[in-house]
C-alpha cells in the first residue's frame, strides 16, 4: 500500500505533520510562558488555568517593593458623544480607554520567541491593573456584549497594555452667558481610587492622548483641547494625595439650529406686529386682534425656548416681546392722539367767532379730519421708528454675543 504512494503524496503528508507539530509547539510555548509568569498550571475541567503556588501577586503594584511609583500612561479614543444636557450639565460618550505600564515581574525576555502575549478575559484577573476611576462621572457601564470588551497584551520587557470600552456620563459645569453662541469646555478627570502618589502616577501618553472618532451631533461640534492636558491635578482626602490627570473636550454649539427654530420665527412675529401701522386706526377689531395675536404668540414661543433658562437667548426673546407689546400700546396712543385732536378742534369751534383760531375762522378742516391726520402722523413715525430700533438692537446683540470673550470655565 505504501509502495503505491507517489513521492509528492509522501512530501505532502510529511509537511502537514510538521506544520501540525509546529502549531502545537507554539501553543505549548505560549501556554508555558503564561504559566511561568503567572504561576499557572494545566487547564482545569472548566477551561480556566488552575493556580499552583503563584510567584506573581496581582494585588501588589509592580514597583511596590522598590518604593517608587508605577507610571501608568493613558490614551483615550472617544468613539461617540451622544448626549449633551444643559439642564443637568452633563455629557455622555462611548470611549476606548487604553492604559500602559511596566511590570518587571512579567518580563519573559528570550524565553519565548513571541513578541507579545494576548490574554483571555478569564486570565486578565491574574494580572495587576490600576484602579482607575473618573471623579466627575455620574453614570457609567462596561460593555459586555458578547463578552466583556477588554483587551490585555504582555510584552517581552514587561510592558502591559490594557484596553477597555466604557460608556460614561460626566458632569460639566457649563457657562451659559452666551447661549446659544456659547462654547463649553468640559473636563475628563482620571484618578486612582486607592493608590496614593507614592505607588501610582498617571501620565498622558503622547502629544495627542485623546482623540475623537468623527463625532457628529445635531446641536454641537466637538474637538479636543490639545494644549490643556494636565498631569498636576490631585485628588486629596485628608493627608493622602491621589494621582489625577485631566483632559478637556470643547463643545461648540451650532447656532444654525437656533436661528431656524428661534431667531427667525421671533423676528417674523415682530415684523408681523408692524403691519398694524399700515391698517387704518378706525379698524379697531383688526388692529387689536393683530396686536394681541402677536403678543400671545411671542409669549408662547418664549416659554418654549427658555426651558433651560439661558441668558443670551433670554435677552433676545424678552426684547422681541417688548417690541410686539409696544406695537400694541402704540395703537392705544394713536387713539388718544386722534381723540385729543378731535376734542381740541370741537372746543375751538364752539367758541365765539372772535376767539376762534385763524384757521377755523377761515374754514379749516373738520374735527375728525384733524384727528385722522394726527393718528396717521403717529403711524408714519412708527413705520420708521420700530424697524430702525429693531435693526439697531440686532446690530448690538449679534456684535456683542459674537465677539465677547467666553466666560472662563470653573472646572
Amino acid at each position: 500500500m505504501i509502495s503505491g504512494l507517489t513521492t509528492s503524496s509522501i512530501l505532502l503528508i510529511v509537511s502537514e505533520i510538521l506544520f501540525s507539530a509546529f502549531q502545537n509547539a507554539e501553543s505549548l510555548s505560549r501556554q508555558a510562558t503564561l504559566n511561568s509568569l503567572l504561576g499557572l498550571k494545566e487547564v482545569g475541567a472548566s477551561g480556566t488555568p488552575v493556580a499552583s503556588q503563584p510567584k506573581y501577586d496581582s494585588s501588589i503594584a509592580p514597583d511596590f517593593e522598590l518604593d517608587v511609583p508605577t507610571e501608568v500612561y493613558v490614551q483615550m479614543l472617544i468613539q461617540n458623544i451622544y448626549s449633551v444636557s444643559v439642564t443637568s450639565m452633563e455629557y455622555s460618550m462611548d470611549i476606548f480607554l487604553r492604559q500602559k505600564w511596566e511590570d518587571r515581574r512579567l518580563e519573559y525576555g528570550n524565553t519565548s520567541e513571541l513578541p507579545w502575549l494576548e490574554l483571555d478575559n478569564k486570565i486578565m484577573g491574574s494580572v495587576w491593573v490600576p484602579d482607575t476611576f473618573f471623579p466627575n462621572e455620574k453614570n457609567a457601564r462596561v460593555h459586555d456584549v458578547t463578552v466583556p470588551n477588554k483587551m490585555m497584551h504582555l510584552y517581552k520587557n514587561g510592558t502591559v497594555v490594557y484596553s477597555i470600552r466604557l460608556s460614561l456620563t460626566l458632569s460639566c459645569s457649563m457657562q451659559l452667558h452666551k447661549y446659544p453662541m456659547d462654547v463649553q469646555i468640559c473636563p475628563i478627570f482620571l484618578a486612582s481610587y486607592a493608590y496614593t502618589t507614592e505607588n501610582v502616577i498617571y501620565r498622558w501618553d503622547g502629544p495627542h492622548p485623546v482623540r475623537l472618532n468623527h463625532v457628529e451631533m445635531p446641536q454641537f461640534g466637538a474637538e479636543v483641547v490639545d494644549n490643556a492636558f494636565r498631569e498636576s491635578c490631585r485628588e486629596s482626602y485628608g493627608k493622602d494625595q491621589f494621582a489625577c490627570i485631566q483632559g478637556f473636550i470643547q463643545l461648540n454649539r451650532k447656532v444654525g439650529y437656533f436661528i431656524v427654530q428661534v431667531f427667525v420665527p421671533s423676528s417674523l412675529i415682530v415684523v408681523l406686529s408692524w403691519v398694524s401701522f399700515w391698517v387704518d386706526h378706525d379698524a379697531v377689531p383688526a388692529r387689536i386682534s393683530l396686536g394681541v395675536l402677536t403678543v400671545l404668540t411671542m409669549t408662547t414661543q418664549s416659554s418654549g425656548a427658555l426651558q433651560s433658562l439661558p441668558q443670551a437667548i433670554d435677552v433676545w426673546m424678552f426684547t422681541c416681546l417688548i417690541f410686539v407689546f409696544v406695537a400694541l400700546i402704540e395703537y392705544s396712543y394713536v387713539n388718544v392722539v386722534a381723540r385729543r385732536a378731535h376734542k381740541g378742534h370741537s372746543r375751538g369751534r364752539d367758541r365765539p367767532i372772535e376767539l376762534q383760531p385763524e384757521n377755523i375762522k377761515q374754514g379749516g378742516p373738520a374735527g375728525k379730519s384733524v384727528g385722522n391726520n394726527a393718528a396717521r402722523r403717529v403711524d408714519k413715525i412708527s413705520r420708521l421708528l420700530f424697524p430702525g430700533a429693531f435693526v439697531v438692537f440686532n446690530i448690538v446683540f449679534w456684535t456683542y454675543y459674537s465677539f465677547a470673550p467666553h466666560p472662563a470655565s470653573s472646572n
